[in-house]
């Protein structure tokens, strides 16, 4: 791969989440560092993980697609990457054995150290500070001068985004990915409750199909398919500069792919048909992904994705639906009609976080683990009235054992939330409540 920057207009576009780094000059320097570092991910991966997606959106595979709310530096520890990974997998097995479809995994880790904002500032006791903007940009610490944008951050996003992916890929070729070893991804917290229980539950019956297997003469242990996965990484392309850096064009095939992650996607804050992230991402060829919410009308989605997959291939466009539980009957069959009427070859993919998003009267930012399966619900619901396939999910999780979201069978309650709230951003599902979505999920997928 050449590392030659992508040509675009897209600096002279209006970006709707602009960073105001003090130092212009430095920021470009260490862009131009970043455009000379080996690309994160590969083109070949890349179009492995389109042609899986493109199989998704046809129904014949699921996409899971999950992660950090927002990454953090402090936190890239072998340990966490590895917690992260097993919480992942744990959910995908369910998915797989409960509806014998293959499950994409793609995480939300290796790269999501930046988060759009509604305000570029905020007021924290009195003083008035520049926003928290991803650790790429600044720290989450409510002091004035934690919050000034440092471009050397950036840097250090690449190098810690370079590191979680050297784990990452240790663990899922090196073995312990390795179907034989489902009953080591059961996290000690969650091995008693009924979730884990049930998972223990299915454990045993792969178990016995493999020793069934080797009975019958088949080497299980040589197979590679049972041995390996394949995981993905992906993040929100908010620091375009960043992204631009690691652009690079695949010598093999002449197309430019963003290598900073195999999947990456616009939100709901950027999605601006004439803005300066619309242009960068029609322009890679990486899978991509956009984020569709209350706001977004039938004629704006059909000409964001005319704009974003001009060819109309499966694969290349994921829609991820972020409505609220009490908004998605109102808007989302609109948009499924519009979207069909005109031909187009989409992913469906439910994010049934950020639409659920509340504050507690403890004074904590919350969701609700009700509210995010009462989405779930209304998603598969509509799909399946509206004749169309509802082909993934989009979680903010993590697996650690946090209190962040409310319910769930640890009925996690707001005096509760204190007690394990680590997260700089949003409310994440801990592994518990994601291995509990995951069975519920199986049996949406079978009834479908």
């Amino acid at each position: 791969m050449t590392s030659n920057s992508l040509p675009s207009k897209w600096k002279q576009l209006r970006d709707s989440q602009p960073i105001s780094w003090p130092q212009p000059d430095q920021y470009e320097a260490v862009l131009t560092q970043i455009r000379a570092m080996p690309p994160l991910v590969f083109a070949g991966e890349i179009r492995t993980l389109k042609e899986s997606l493109a199989e998704a959106a046809q129904g014949r595979a699921f996409l899971l697609q999950g992660g950090d709310c927002a990454e953090d530096f402090s936190r890239c520890t072998a340990v966490n990457i590895r917690e992260a990974l097993k919480v992942l997998l744990q959910m995908a097995i369910v998915l797989t054995y409960g509806s014998g479809k293959p499950v994409v995994k793609v995480a939300r880790m290796a790269g999501q150290y930046g988060k759009p904002r509604s305000s570029a500032t905020e007021v924290v006791n009195g003083i008035e500070m520049p926003s928290y903007r991803g650790d790429n940009v600044n720290l989450p610490i409510a002091e004035p001068l934690a919050r000034i944008p440092d471009p050397n951050r950036l840097l250090m996003g690449y190098h810690y985004s370079a590191a979680t992916l050297n784990l990452l890929r240790a663990f899922t070729k090196g073995g312990y990915a390795d179907l034989h070893r489902i009953h080591a991804w059961n996290k000690e917290f969650v091995a008693n409750s009924p979730a884990g229980q049930s998972y223990e539950a299915l454990a045993r019956q792969i178990d016995s199909a493999l020793n069934f297997l080797k009975a019958c003469g088949v080497n299980v242990e040589r197979m590679l398919e049972l041995q390996q996965v394949d995981v993905y990484t992906s993040h929100e392309a908010l620091i375009l500069g960043y992204e631009d850096a690691l652009t690079r064009q695949d010598s093999i095939t002449g197309d430019w792919y963003d290598c900073s992650a195999h999947f990456v996607w616009i939100g709901d804050r950027t999605r601006q048909l004439d803005g300066a992230h619309v242009d960068f991402m029609r322009q890679v060829k990486n899978p991509i992904g956009v984020k569709v919410g209350p706001t977004t009308s039938p004629d704006e989605l059909n000409r964001l994705i005319e704009i974003l997959n001009p060819d109309n291939e499966y694969g290349r466009l994921t829609l991820i639906t972020r409505f609220g539980h009490e908004k998605v009957a109102k808007h989302l069959p609109d948009l499924i009609r519009a979207v069909s009427r005109a031909g187009q070859k989409v992913l469906w993919s439910c994010d049934p976080m950020h639409g659920n998003t509340f504050k507690a009267d403890s004074g904590y930012k919350t969701r609700h683990f009700r509210d995010i399966l009462l989405e779930i619900k209304g998603f598969f619901d509509i799909h399946e009235s509206e004749g169309t396939i509802p082909g993934g999910v989009h979680f903010e999780m993590t697996g650690e054992d946090v209190t962040e979201c409310l319910g769930g069978a640890q009925q996690i309650e707001d005096n509760h939330l204190a007690n394990r709230y680590f997260t700089n951003c949003d409310p994440r599902l801990n592994a518990q409540q994601a291995l509990e979505v995951a069975f519920l999920l199986a049996e949406g997928l079978k009834r479908h």
